[in-house]
This record gives structure tokens, sequence and C-alpha cells, in this order.
């Protein structure tokens, strides 16, 4: 049994500091309930990748509906000499990509989650790169962490954070920034209802690769209502996000079809 986890004082500084921050850069709107029996954990929040910013977006979000997430994020965020004494204090969770170590991330998760942590990550593994700007065809982590912890999946879609910062960011950081505090865009965050992972069939891989499909497609619904008048094309269009259809998901929420 591992010993329950406490938010670190660090951690819930920056939280609420995130929430003066965001209203410089836009106007947050955010959406739906994590139950109260939820919010301490344990818990996995699967939220969408759109934009570099987007963990700032989350912060804040997170903050207002009374959620101290525990953020899965890349090795090179905890390598870097100060972010990376900030992500270790604040008790977020490394992801060795694409080396060895990788599988260590899920064990680690699943501990985290055991101890009553919330735990958010992002399914796609990388801010999408699907044309129309839904979510790609997600890892297996997630499905697995679920499965090992058993701690109940939400999903969490944000929408028009690509308009606060671009994908190409840092590159012509300082114009992006000065354009976004002008213009101060309205971005939305919206919390989902919990995803059913019960009742699989199968090999574990395949349950794995069901339960997925599964919460993706719970990210896709949770975000249709946010992009409601732009189902396939965006309004804006992120010139700097190179398009990949590798990943594309065949089955996607109706009325995004882009044939």
């Amino acid at each position: 049994m591992e010993a329950t986890w406490r938010v670190p004082w660090l951690w819930r500084a920056l939280l609420r500091a995130s929430r003066a921050v965001v209203p410089l850069l836009c106007r947050l709107r955010v959406s739906g309930e994590v139950p109260a029996r939820l919010r301490h954990g344990p818990l996995i929040l699967a939220a969408n990748h759109v934009s570099p910013i987007d963990p700032l977006m989350l912060m804040a979000a997170c903050s207002r509906a009374g959620l101290a997430p525990r953020f899965m994020a890349t090795a090179g965020l905890f390598k870097a000499p100060v972010a990376g004494s900030i992500m270790r204090a604040c008790g977020h969770l490394r992801v060795d990509r694409h080396t060895a170590q990788v599988a260590q991330a899920l064990p680690a998760a699943a501990a985290a989650l055991r101890a009553g942590s919330v735990v958010l990550v992002y399914p796609e593994g990388r801010i999408g790169l699907d044309p129309w700007m839904w979510p790609e065809r997600g890892k297996t982590g997630v499905a697995r962490m679920a499965a090992q912890s058993g701690a109940p999946v939400i999903p969490v879609a944000q929408w028009d954070t690509h308009r606060v910062l671009p994908y190409a960011a840092p590159r012509g950081l300082a114009g992006s920034l000065l354009r976004t505090i002008r213009q101060r865009p309205v971005v939305h965050v919206r919390f989902g209802e919990p995803i059913e992972l019960s009742g699989l069939t199968g090999t574990e891989g395949a349950q794995a690769m069901r339960a997925t499909d599964g919460i993706v497609e719970g990210i896709a619904r949770t975000l249709a209502p946010l992009r409601e008048d732009e189902l396939q094309t965006p309004h804006h269009i992120d010139r700097t996000r190179p398009p990949d259809m590798s990943r594309v998901r065949r089955n996607r929420t109706a009325g995004t079809s882009p044939h």
C-alpha cells in the first residue's frame, strides 16, 4: 500500500498563480464538473493536446475545478536546470520517450494513482497533428494505467489554445504573446463524463487498444460542443502546424469526416 500523496506547497502556489497569469493571455471558459468524490484521487484526466501553452491553461482550469493534478511530462523538462527542479518538487511524473526507460513511466504512474493522486496525461503523446484538429489515435498507456490502478478516467477537452500560442513556439514567441495579449482570445476547457472501461474482452493488449479508443472518443465527444460551428475546418488555422494523416482516427465524431 503506497503512502497517501500530499500536494506539495509549491505546486499549490503555482496552480493559484496560473489563475492570475492566464487572464492576461486569454479569456478562459471552464465548463463541466468533476464529481467531488473524485477530486482528490485516484483519478486520471485524459486531455487532448493542441498547443505548447496547454499545460498552463489546464493548470488554471484544474485549479478552478478544485484539482491538483500531477502531469506526466517529457524527460526534457526534468533535465532542464530550473524547470527540472520545479517539476520534481511538484511531484510530476517523468516520461523518457524513445529510450529504454520509457517503460518505467507506467508503473510509476500506477503507483501514484494508488497513492491517491490525480494524474493528467495526453493520450496522443504529442501535440495532435490531425489536419482538422480532432484527437488522434492514442497510445495505450492511459488505458494500462487505469487497468493497473483501478482509477476512473475523465476526458478533458480544450479548444482555441492554438490561438494563444502556435505549434512552432518558442519560435516567434515574443510576437505571438504580444498579439495574444492584445486580442485575448476565448479559450475553452471542458471536463467530460467519466469513461466506462469495464466489460472489455479479449487479450490484455486487445483490451488496452479498445479502452484507448474509448478514451480518445470520450475526449472527442467532450470537445464537440466547444467547436460545434467548426466541426470540420477550424476557424483559426495555425499555419506553423504540420498536418499528419498517419494517426487520423477513422471513427471520428459525427460531422467531422473530411470525406
